[in-house]
């Protein structure tokens, strides 16, 4: 079977997926747990292949779409359920984030769309688009207070100059 065309780089447990096993997807994550949250609910992070997403494991231009939801905690307890749920940034996480990015966008093949998702509680949208080095096409503010970012991204390939 050929490879799916869509790559969730940090699935986590899938919380913004509407088909949770949509065969189109290929689910990546670093983390294979499961756990119960603080009020009792399970929680588990199952991705079809583990692997980090500043290092993945596909070659160039593999995939139509990728989604690029990375941990954005830098302050959370090791045990608490934001840890679990959203993971945690360690120190160096600039530099992180803009391997990790540049590791989706080596994946994404020419005119590919990637659609990135960013909480800025702690860090804001102006510091990791620096951290990146990049600028969305658009993007849109979500949840109850605004601070979720849902920014796309496409692959635009360099022109070359035939003399």
């Amino acid at each position: 079977m050929e490879r799916p065309p869509i790559l969730d780089a940090c699935c986590g447990g899938r919380m913004f997926w509407f088909d949770k096993q949509n065969p189109l997807a290929v689910f990546v994550d670093n983390r294979e747990s499961s756990d119960k949250l603080c009020d009792g609910r399970a929680f588990e992070v199952k991705p079809d292949t583990l692997a980090d997403f500043t290092n993945l494991p596909f070659g160039d231009r593999k995939f139509k779409l990728v989604v690029f939801d990375p941990p954005h905690l830098v302050n959370a307890g090791e045990t608490s359920w934001l840890a679990k749920k959203y993971g945690v940034l360690e120190d160096g996480w600039e530099q992180m984030m803009k391997d990790g990015f540049d590791e989706c966008m080596r994946v994404l093949d020419d005119y590919g769309v990637l659609i990135f998702k960013w909480n800025e509680t702690q860090i804001s949208v102006g510091r990791i688009l620096t951290a990146i080095g990049r600028q969305p096409l658009f993007g849109h503010k979500s949840g109850r207070t605004n601070k979720t970012h849902w920014m796309c991204f496409m692959k635009v390939p360099e022109r070359t100059c035939d003399t």
